[in-house]
């Protein structure tokens, strides 16, 4: 058990003195930084909902294809 607290807060610690190292060598101001955070999670979004529509079709038409097979049969 004390092995396991003990990544956790070296765990913490990595994360929080990382994101700070982050932060302050980051190339872009806060609000730039934020902004280009945001543009590509809506992008990542857009990308996931496109992804899953497209195996959405291609499991609809399947499942049709299924259903003309039982039918037959």
């Amino acid at each position: 058990m004390d092995d396991t607290v003990d990544v956790m807060v070296g765990l913490l610690l990595g994360v929080l003195v990382g994101g700070a190292i982050g932060l302050l060598l980051a190339p872009r101001s806060g609000l730039e930084a934020r902004s280009a955070i945001r543009d590509r999670f809506n992008l990542m979004i857009e990308e996931g909902r496109r992804a899953a529509a497209e195996r959405r079709a291609e499991l609809e038409a399947q499942f049709a294809e299924a259903k003309q097979f039982q039918r037959g049969a």
